[in-house]
């Protein structure tokens, strides 16, 4: 009996996390493919072929997306309920600590996936697919495919750190802990603090909290998927730069 409960839990974790990675890799690899070859070639497109393209190319690339990034969510939970050292101890430690700011990241991402992308992107798959039948355009494709786009280039820049955190954790975090570097509770709040505003700043950015969803300085990066690649760079050093600090 124990032992087939020890298997079960064996098995749950390897599988969980088996799960988890390659679902992860089928949504952020269809994350990019959206930003960094669909939505640039789009552009180039006649009205004609984007429009048929838009109206059956992209919904199938969306059930992937959004089911992907829904089985990456819930194998997450899992993952973290098959933790031996989950319990409230865990997010004092630096290995916590990461694991925490990748999970907060990951779930504003999931969320902008059901939330903001997909209803969205809804709007803009029906429109394309009125003017394919010769009806007229809906006034409101425009404003959703722009809501969708920022929230898209969002989770691109905020995917860079999540990854960071997910699969670095258990290398670079867990050498600093080897050491003994354990951070004290200013250290920890001064890391919580950090990375929840961060969080915070950018998705109210991307939602149309600062100032709507015109383009303007602040979402500049958004607009272009190179500056958001730099962007996403230059938001991971800072977390990187943060996690150095606080394990001196």
């Amino acid at each position: 009996m124990v032992f087939a409960i020890g298997l079960g839990r064996a098995l749950g974790i390897a599988g969980s996390r088996w799960v988890h990675l390659l679902a992860g890799i089928t949504w952020i690899g269809l994350l990019y493919y959206f930003n960094f070859v669909q939505t640039p070639s789009f552009a180039t497109f006649e009205a004609g072929s984007r429009t048929e393209a838009v109206g059956k190319l992209v919904p199938r690339a969306l059930w992937w997306f959004r089911m992907a990034a829904a089985l990456t969510f819930v194998t997450g939970i899992l993952i973290l309920g098959f933790q031996d050292e989950f319990h409230a101890d865990y997010f004092k430690t630096f290995s916590g600590m990461s694991i925490f700011a990748g999970a907060l990241i990951a779930t504003v991402m999931f969320l902008n996936v059901w939330l903001v992308i997909w209803p969205n992107q809804r709007i803009v798959i029906g429109n394309a697919q009125r003017t394919a039948a010769g009806q007229e355009a809906d006034p409101a494709a425009a404003p959703a495919a722009r809501k969708a786009a920022l929230a898209s280039r969002t989770n691109t820049l905020f995917s860079i750190s999540v990854m960071w955190f997910m699969i670095g954790t258990s290398h670079w975090v867990a050498i600093t802990q080897r050491f003994g570097f354990i951070p004290g509770s200013g250290k920890r709040a001064v890391w919580y603090i950090v990375v929840i505003a961060l969080t915070a700043l950018i998705e109210a950015n991307a939602l149309g909290l600062l100032g709507g969803y015109a383009p303007s300085p602040t979402r500049k990066f958004l607009d272009d998927h190179r500056q958001t690649i730099v962007a996403g760079f230059v938001l991971w050093a800072i977390y990187f730069a943060l996690q150095l600090i606080l394990s001196a």
